[in-house]
Order: C-alpha cells, then sequence, then structure tokens
C-alpha cells in the first residue's frame, strides 16, 4: 500500500484521563465519543482509498474502537507519545505503507484534505521524510489561544517556519510574539500547528531510537525530537474557509468544540 492512517489513542492523559473516550454532541444533538469521531475524520480522508487503523494500549480504547468499526492495533503502554505508538504499530502489524500519517485522536475537526494535502507533498518530493500541516490564525482562534495561556491553560500548538518552509520551532506558547495582540501590521503572523503528521518509514523508524531531546521534554511536543536531531519537517500550508480547527486538550476545550460543530452542521 502507499499510505495508511493511524490514529494513537491513549486512556492515561495527565490533562484529560481518557480523554479518547469523551463524548462529544453534534449539530443533530448526538453524543459521540472523540474516538468515533476521530474514526470518523480518518475515515473521510482516506476515502475508501487507503486503510485506517487505531493503535492503543488499553482494553477500553480498544473495545470502543471495535464497537464502532474499526481495525485495531495493540502497543505496548511505554509508548510516550503517539509517534512513539504508530511507529510501534507500524512494526507490530508489519505494515508496508511508504507514507504513515498520524492522525491524532484529540482532533475530530480535521478537514479530509488536510490528509490530502500532506499525502501530496510527500509524493511531489521523494526526499521528504516528514511533513505536517499549519493554518494561518484568524483574530478569533488568536484570542483563544491567548486565553488559554493566560487562563494557565496549556492548549493549541503554534509554529514557526523559514521562507522554504521547513520548521523553526514549535511552542505551546503563542508564537512569533505579537504582545499579546494576534495582529500585527493589519495580518495575523501566527501559525496553528495542526496535529496530523506524514512520516516516511525510515524516518519513523529513526524517530522511534532517538531519545527525547530537552526540547521536548520541556514542551511536550514529540515532533520537536526530529529537530533536535537535524531532521527537517516541511510545513504544509493549508486552509479551511467557512470552518474552524480546535483539538480537545482539556475539559474546557468540550463545549467549544462542540459549538464548532454545531456551528458547521456536522452531526
Amino acid at each position: 500500500m502507499e499510505a495508511c492512517i493511524v490514529i494513537p489513542a491513549r486512556y492515561t492523559s495527565t490533562r484529560y484521563p481518557g480523554k479518547p473516550l469523551a463524548t462529544l454532541r453534534g449539530a443533530g444533538g448526538e453524543a459521540r465519543t472523540l474516538l468515533e469521531r476521530s474514526v470518523t475524520a480518518a475515515r473521510a480522508a482516506a476515502d475508501g482509498r487507503i486503510p485506517v487503523f487505531v493503535a492503543t494500549d488499553d482494553d477500553r480504547i480498544a473495545a470502543e474502537a471495535r464497537r464502532i468499526g474499526a481495525e485495531v492495533i495493540m502497543t505496548s503502554s511505554d509508548c510516550r507519545n503517539g509517534t512513539e505508538r504508530v511507529a510501534e504499530a507500524v512494526d507490530t502489524a508489519d505494515i508496508e505503507a511508504e507514507i504513515v500519517i498520524n492522525l491524532q485522536g484529540d482532533a475530530p475537526l480535521t478537514p479530509p484534505h488536510f490528509v490530502a494535502a500532506l499525502i501530496e507533498a510527500m509524493r511531489a518530493d521523494p526526499g521528504c521524510g516528514m511533513a505536517t500541516p499549519c493554518l494561518r490564525c484568524d483574530a478569533e482562534t488568536v484570542r483563544n489561544l491567548l486565553a488559554d495561556r493566560q487562563a494557565g491553560r496549556v492548549g493549541a500548538t503554534t509554529v514557526v517556519f523559514d521562507r522554504v518552509g521547513r520548521a523553526l520551532y514549535f511552542s505551546k506558547e503563542v508564537i512569533p510574539f505579537t504582545n499579546g495582540q494576534g495582529i500585527v501590521n493589519g495580518i495575523v503572523p501566527v501559525f496553528h500547528h495542526v496535529g496530523v503528521y506524514a512520516y516516511r518509514r525510515e524516518s519513523l523508524a529513526a524517530y522511534a531510537g532517538w531519545t527525547p531531546g530537552p526540547l521536548e521534554e520541556l514542551e511536550g511536543l514529540e515532533q520537536l525530537r526530529f529537530l533536535e536531531n537535524g531532521h527537517p519537517i516541511r510545513m504544509v500550508q493549508v486552509e479551511a474557509p467557512g470552518a474552524v480547527f480546535w483539538e480537545l486538550n482539556n475539559p474546557s476545550d468540550v463545549p467549544l468544540i462542540e459549538s464548532y460543530l454545531q456551528r458547521m452542521g456536522w452531526d
């Protein structure tokens, strides 16, 4: 197979234990688990052409995945983050896809074309070992990001990159510095990092062999391990006209995501 999608899901989240099983109500009022909504997003992105797997170490999550008809790969509890879990799942199940997509299990609002854009970027550049999307923030999103930080909540991730699209740094702080304004000279210079990753098999295998570095441990961001080991990350700018994007990081994100689901008419 050319590509596959793996959704890493764990129960023991520090900020939100049991998060994959948290329920979210959509526009029709139906409550569905975060995992079900993530699998639905993955299936929409796959469009029946590439397989979708759920990788977990928890029987409760595995049971929910099987309830919604998802294929499960059981992994060890030693995985420190989603990328390690995806790497182990690919190895355990002997998946031979050239491109492996890591669709984080906390991003049910991910539009399908974000994944398509990553696959296309990898196809266009055979030397690209890893790619991930980013979305220029609008004023509302920046206000939400700044409000999280002012309230002491660890929320979404922002990214800065060079002129040819290689990531320079990712942070849980809002970067670059805008003096709390968000808008500078009439534009929003802040890019929201979308938690979807595309790896070539060799890059994913290399990651599994590296130990976490100080920046990864300080920020709690797995992708920094690539930068700390001198491995470039290609940023793919995406757009979502009329849509909004937000991850479920904290319990306080539930009503916000539910409001977005209702605004966009998603059941």
